[in-house]
């Protein structure tokens, strides 16, 4: 089968369409024929190993698993002999961190998993984006324990944790204050936003609103900036490290003073999630934002776009055709 393999860490070029052997799937497991992943920031940093904490995951000197993409969507062609949840020709979408595999025709992943069967008039190219900036958006907001009436910024708004984190804070009944591009305003009202601030004419952290969560879904802020426009027990998350990795450190002290806080909440995917997102979806609450859409031999273009930090949403990769209209004339050109 074809697979875009990355045989050692580094640069989108590391990334090659080659030959590899098709996976059988065990008794407690399915194969699915993928018609369509995604390309995103979860790929681009363990191809990258930019933080070199990743590689005690997924090897020190070399990657262990060689075939990226998390998320995926596709059929089912295979199942194994103790398989109850699903049937073969079941249009699936899923996650899958531990062993990914997306960027292939065909992954293999245990029933129990998180997969499930793709919304009702859904694509491929519309499924296979559910699950990545969607599930860390949840952790995160479940983390700081989001509840209705409650104010809370999202930075970052347009990509795809943001764009997700806005409609899935609506759906638990906060107020949402987006810090995006002021050219993408409209689109992120769409979203549900209630207000808007353009990050290139003013600075999100002058404002005098108070938040009871600061939420920085592309990791350019700080606590420090932050932190006045908290309030008295607001909770600060950044999807990212920090300077000097300090968002690890202020999530260890800064909850021991029962104040502000810090919090840095390791994300989990299971079936539960993968239900509410596929019912989110169902009912018109969530619907993940598409830019753009490669072919596997565009795979290097791909990782260059999502690493130039300009994408709205997911960038999705179409690993084969299909018959639903749906899925027609989106490739990038």
């Amino acid at each position: 089968m074809k697979a875009i393999v990355y045989k050692k860490y580094g640069p989108p070029n590391v990334a090659e369409l080659t030959d590899v052997v098709k996976p059988i799937p065990k008794e407690n497991e399915v194969l699915v024929r993928v018609y369509a992943s995604t390309v995103n920031r979860t790929d681009a940093g363990l191809r990258s190993a930019q933080y070199f904490i990743s590689r005690f995951f997924t090897g020190l000197m070399r990657p262990k698993n060689q075939i990226l993409g998390c998320e995926f969507a596709g059929c089912i062609e295979q199942i194994g002999d103790k398989v109850t949840l699903f049937k073969i020709g079941d249009r699936v979408f899923g996650f899958k961190d531990n062993g990914a595999g997306g960027h292939a025709e065909f992954l293999t992943i245990k029933e129990t998993d998180a997969i499930g069967t793709i919304p009702k008039e859904l694509s491929y190219l519309e499924g296979a984006p559910i699950t990545e900036g969607a599930h860390y958006a949840l952790n995160n907001i479940r983390a700081a324990t989001v509840k209705e009436g409650q104010n809370v910024l999202v930075n970052g708004a347009t990509g795809a944790i943001g764009s997700a984190a806005v409609q899935l804070l609506k759906y638990y009944g906060a107020t949402v204050t987006a810090v995006c591009n002021s050219k993408n305003k409209e689109l992120v009202k769409s979203l549900g936003a209630d207000f808007i601030i353009g990050y290139e004419t003013s600075d999100f952290t002058k404002t005098d609103k108070k938040f009871d969560f600061i939420f920085d879904a592309v990791g350019k802020s700080s606590f420090q900036k932050c932190k006045p426009l908290l309030c008295k027990k607001g909770v600060y998350i950044s999807t990212e490290l920090g300077k000097y990795s300090a968002n690890i450190f202020l999530a260890l002290i800064t909850p021991i003073f029962k104040k502000k806080k810090v919090l840095f909440p390791l994300p989990v995917m299971n079936k539960e999630i993968i239900q509410l997102l596929s019912n989110l979806v169902e009912h018109g609450k969530f619907i993940p934002l598409i830019d753009r859409v490669y072919k596997m031999p565009q795979i290097v273009e791909a990782y260059t776009y999502v690493e130039s930090k300009q994408k709205l949403g997911n960038v999705v990769l179409k690993i084969a055709e299909n018959t639903n209209k749906n899925d027609l004339g989106l490739i990038a050109t």
